[in-house]
């Protein structure tokens, strides 16, 4: 404090209070928490003036002034009310001890100062606490003020004792409320005009989290949180300042004097203050919360254990729980995602989007020990540009598992791993849209987006790009400008970051350049308009890109929020993207020519023919480095992970569902595979298989397993059905994603030698083992097929034919489709 409300502050009439509250309130000082423990003092003196002669007077007995809630933590606010308790120890008469808080209450109240008070003896506020949580919460923070101090001290003793010995009652109780709270008032992090107290992320959760820690049973992370809890408490002094009022509603009209009374420079400046703030707090909470829980359900447990297993005492129940490996150094431990014990995160400059990818498609939290390490060892060994295919795949797969992307994402987020995936990422970070229609801040929209994309992904044929689009679609709204011009530049570097090719890199481009094309042309242009359609499809170019920009648009106006989309947009959306395609339509697209047979491709052929059985080879696949990437062909696909393999084989029925089991068994996911048949000697076909694959944890197979276990496959002697069964029931059913329903459709027009089945699903172990199973039941040949994976997206193509191996009649090729699609849902 300055010296003249130095001055002020040693008179405590209520005068004297006053004038030197109003000199601490507009002295040109420091704020923040020396403002607020300056106020608090000077309340003290006064009050502790006004409750010795009051029991002077009165001739009180044995009592106490107490200061409980933010008031007890020394944390006054301009308009804050005070929260008193008036102790007393029963022995006096309750005339006087009604004198006794007369004296304190009314001249409070004659300064117009807001006052919560209470009179109790300590058995009393006890009672009152175990009945009441908002009580209880309140004394946690009891602070004397006058009287006798071990009657408060007693009191502070005994509500701690309480609250340790009822935590395992009282604390889910206590969850329960902020949840209520937060649904009531959303969350801080995005609202336009937020509640700084009540919100999700606000000054409420912040003290529910001292309120845990005080419980002994967990504590939250304290990296920034003291301080986001300070930023807070600043923005609701300033804002009670320029109001004059004691309101924590962050108002539009009042935002730009609140920045200014903060020093910043505008009310976006304070807005994104406040939600950086508040992001901290939530993830501590979320964090404390699922430890809590935890500690709880091992404290439930442990009888049950030692019950079972006939011990005397709690430390000799056992092992500990159940390590479930979910990919490559990743498992699941007690309800999240933790590295596992042998992971070294330093090798590894993938594993942080492997141990994301792999929580997010599980539907677990990552934990807090995970993502810091993974923290560490990111800022230690970044990973190269560009990315190597495998962490892109993992970024994709990631950004596909669509709600459980969100606290992933923000667990990232929390320990700043994303602004060093994607530096782009910093100028859209926490920032504002002051639009109406919009609900998120601009990083929370593309994350949404790529979440309703998610559930989108069976209707494109590239369900990486659209992802990946609806995570950068927005990007150019950090920088001046057209946001979309500015986001079509951001996204051809940061696609060429996540070392896509040329074609893709061009094609994300175009869809971030055009993603308000359709909406704007379908609502705003006349479609009757030869024009309007044609210039459209001069802007798409392509049926697939058109296909794409459909389901990204959707996409973005569902992220933005209930106005954005309706069934009178989609309609109109839909009626232009079909005119569109008519335009785009230039009769059938011709088969792809199939590849050279390679001599190595010869000879394992010509060794098949000549054994009649398997022959395989193993090779480590190679991603192309920076200087290969850039010569790459304009039609190169994504290239996948793993290691390639080569298998050829007799041709036989049930090929394909019979090799792809053999992978499924090896825990081998099939990123791409290239089928199809050579006739080397002239003895009849051989089947060639191509696959890259990669392993799901641990190393790769031994070749000769492999080669044992697809002769034993072909010979009918392995009943992959039933080992695939059994695997799959020996492991625990978690929660994970629901993935949207695969899609089995026919691709009219695709080929004249053979019918095409095209089939969309979430990629999962055994997939293709069961698609050819469906197609050799329904009786047709597979002729030829293309798999790629995609993220967590399956996208294959099956060339099929009928004995005769001409190509199905529509009905049938209908029929089919219709039934792979019910034997994979």
């Amino acid at each position: 404090m300055t010296e003249s409300v130095e001055a002020k502050a040693g008179d405590n009439t209520p005068e004297g209070y006053a004038a030197a509250r109003l000199a601490l309130l507009t002295d040109d000082g420091p704020s923040g928490p020396s403002r607020r423990k300056a106020l608090a003092d000077i309340t003290d003196r006064w009050l502790a003036a006004l409750a010795h002669s009051a029991a002077a007077r009165s001739g009180a007995g044995t009592w106490a002034l107490v200061a409980v809630g933010g008031y007890g933590r020394a944390e006054l606010s301009p308009r804050s009310d005070l929260d008193l308790l008036l102790l007393h120890d029963g022995s006096g008469k309750a005339a006087t001890v009604a004198s006794l808080a007369d004296g304190v209450w009314y001249p409070v109240w004659d300064l117009g100062v807001a006052l919560d008070h209470s009179v109790r003896t300590p058995a009393e506020a006890r009672k009152t606490a175990a009945e009441d949580l908002k009580v209880q919460l309140g004394l946690l923070d009891a602070r004397h003020i006058a009287g006798d101090a071990a009657l408060t001290a007693s009191l502070r003793t005994a509500v701690l004792a309480d609250w340790r010995n009822q935590a395992p009652k009282r604390l889910p109780a206590l969850h329960e409320l902020c949840l209520e709270r937060a649904e009531r008032q959303g969350e801080l992090s995005y609202l336009l005009e937020p509640d700084l107290k009540e919100a999700r992320g606000g000054l409420r959760d912040a003290t529910a989290l001292r309120a845990v820690a005080a419980s002994w049973l967990a504590d939250a992370p304290r990296e920034g949180l003291e301080d986001a809890r300070t930023r807070l408490l600043d923005a609701r002094d300033a804002l009670h300042l320029v109001t004059g009022r004691a309101t924590d509603r962050l108002a539009l009209q009042e935002q730009d004097q609140v920045a200014a009374a903060l020093g910043l420079l505008d009310a976006d400046s304070l807005l994104r203050q406040v939600y950086e703030s508040a992001r901290t707090v939530s993830y501590a909470f979320d964090v404390t919360w699922r430890e809590v829980g935890r500690v709880l359900r091992s404290r439930q447990m442990r009888p049950r254990r030692r019950g079972l297993l006939g011990l005397g005492r709690p430390e000799q129940s056992g092992a500990g729980a159940e390590r479930t490996p979910l990919a490559d150094g990743v498992v699941e431990h007690e309800g999240e995602a933790v590295l596992a014990r042998t992971v070294r995160p330093e090798r590894d400059p993938a594993l942080p989007l492997r141990a994301a990818a792999a929580a997010a498609q599980n539907g677990l939290p990552l934990s807090l020990h995970a993502v810091r390490r993974l923290g560490v060892a990111q800022a230690v060994r970044p990973l190269p540009v560009p990315w190597p295919a495998e962490a892109r795949e993992q970024l994709v797969t990631l950004l596909g598992a669509g709600e459980s992307t969100v606290p992933v994402w923000e667990a990232l987020e929390a320990e700043g791993m994303i602004t060093r995936l994607i530096p782009d990422w910093e100028r859209v970070r926490c920032r504002p849209q002051r639009n109406a229609v919009h609900v998120w801040t601009v990083d929370r929209h593309l994350i949404e987006c790529a979440v309703r994309a998610s559930r989108l992904t069976r209707r494109v044929g590239r369900p990486d790009l659209l992802l990946i689009a609806a995570l950068l679609h927005d990007i150019g709204k950090g920088w001046p400008g057209d946001h979309s011009q500015a986001g079509e530049v951001i996204a051809r570097d940061v696609a060429a970051r996540f070392g896509f090719g040329r074609t893709d890199v061009e094609t994300l481009a175009l869809l971030v350049r055009h993603h308000l094309l359709l909406i704007d042309t379908a609502t705003r242009r006349d479609l009757d308009d030869p024009v309007t359609v044609q210039g459209v499809a001069e802007a798409v170019r392509d049926t697939e890109t058109l296909e794409l920009l459909h389901a990204l648009t959707e996409a973005d106006a569902l992220a933005t929020g209930p106005a954005a989309w309706s069934a009178w947009r989609a309609s109109l959306v839909a009626d232009l993207v079909k005119r569109v395609a008519a335009v785009l339509a230039s009769g059938e697209v011709p088969e792809p020519a199939a590849p050279e047979t390679t001599a190595e491709e010869e000879r394992l052929a010509v060794e098949a023919a000549r054994t009649r059985g398997p022959v395989i080879a193993l090779h480590a696949h190679a991603e192309p480095g920076p200087q290969d990437a850039d010569r790459a062909s304009a039609d190169d696909e994504p290239e996948p992970v793993g290691v390639e393999l080569l298998l050829a084989v007799p041709d036989r029925p049930g090929l394909l569902a019979a090799a792809a089991g053999v992978l499924a068994l090896h825990r081998l996911t099939v990123r791409a595979a290239d089928l199809r048949a050579v006739d080397p000697i002239g003895d009849g076909p051989v089947t060639l298989l191509r696959w890259r694959v990669a392993a799901e944890y641990g190393s790769l197979p031994e070749a000769a397993r492999l080669r044992n276990d697809f002769a034993r496959a072909f010979g009918g002697s392995l009943d992959i059905g039933t080992r695939l069964a059994e695997r799959e029931s020996a492991y625990p059913r978690r929660r994970g994603v629901t993935p949207p329903p695969p899609r089995v459709t026919v691709a009219p027009g695709t080929s004249k030698a053979a019918t095409v089945i095209e089939v969309r699903a979430h990629d999962a172990p055994g997939l293709l083992h069961r698609i050819g199973a469906a197609l050799e039941k329904a009786g047709v040949n597979v002729r030829s097929a293309r798999i790629s994976t995609l993220g967590s997206n399956a996208v294959d193509a099956f060339y099929v034919t009928d004995g005769n191996g001409d190509p199905l009649p529509d009905v049938r090729a209908a029929e089919i489709a219709d039934q792979v699609e019910r034997a994979l849902r």
